[in-house]
């Protein structure tokens, strides 16, 4: 896959320091091989004073010097919250005079009025569930964890199938639950288990959003590290197909995923 840019076409805002700094339809998304698709603001569309150019300039390997910003607004600071690419190729000129804002070092980004959680979403990614009849088994060791005739098997843009057991043909017993929760903007919440000294072998989405229902309180195990079969064929990942974990935005709570919409009034509203 090659690097590409396109205009996202929709309203998309950040918030820090309880403070809007950015609020424009003209934004680009960058996609790149192996990446979470990233978010290109206008300086123009940035709050004045909200940018301090740092002495910090990196190397990008596909778009050559990076120059990173400090970003103030609202009496908080986040050091390299932004960053700026400074002497772009030709084809990359669609980031020209754009900024991107570190993620997780802002308090939101939202499309309207609705918050868009672990990053920016990609129009192209789709995930489809289906229920087999095929069957699954997993071992560490010589103890048998899970079985079942009854998996339902996600497929995601992009990776590898995902089989998920129900909970009924798990043995409960051999998973330890373990702090760390990942995020999928797709999917929801996920909470993780080790398996005697197999660490966090196994997940499962307790709450999974509405799109992806299907696999809520169901339990996938990662076939890098223990031994699942299907059809008596042993499962293995292949090259890129390894899903890049995502930690929850700051001050994210396992709630917020599922209440969307900025509650303005109950925060009596946002300076402008």
């Amino acid at each position: 896959m090659l690097p590409f840019a396109e205009p996202l076409r929709r309203r998309m805002r950040v918030e820090f320091g309880r403070e809007w700094i950015a609020d424009t339809e003209d934004v680009v998304l960058l996609h790149e091989p192996g990446r979470y698709p990233v978010a290109y603001f206008r300086l123009g569309d940035v709050a004045p004073n909200v940018l301090q150019r740092g002495e910090r300039v990196t190397d990008h390997r596909l778009f050559g010097a990076t120059s990173w910003y400090t970003v103030r607004a609202g009496g908080r600071t986040a050091a390299r919250g932004a960053w700026q690419h400074v002497q772009l190729p030709a084809y990359a000129a669609e980031l020209r005079e754009r900024v991107a804002f570190a993620w997780r070092a802002m308090d939101g980004f939202y499309e309207e009025d609705e918050r868009i959680l672990g990053h920016a979403a990609d129009s192209y990614h789709r995930i489809d569930i289906r229920q087999t009849s095929r069957r699954l088994v997993v071992h560490v060791g010589d103890r048998l964890v899970a079985e079942t005739l009854r998996p339902l098997v996600l497929y995601e843009s992009g990776f590898a199938p995902r089989w998920y057991f129900p909970r009924t043909d798990v043995d409960e017993s051999a998973l330890t639950p373990v702090e760390g929760q990942t995020f999928c903007p797709y999917k929801g919440l996920a909470s993780y288990y080790d398996i005697g000294s197999v660490r966090r072998a196994a997940w499962s989405y307790r709450d999974a959003h509405p799109e992806a229902v299907r696999i809520s309180d169901l339990v996938s195990f990662e076939p890098e590290r223990v031994l699942v079969h299907l059809d008596d064929v042993q499962l293995r990942l292949e090259p890129g197909q390894t899903v890049i974990p995502h930690g929850i935005d700051r001050g994210l709570t396992a709630a917020e995923p599922h209440l969307g919409i900025r509650r303005e009034a109950q925060r009596g509203g946002l300076e402008s």
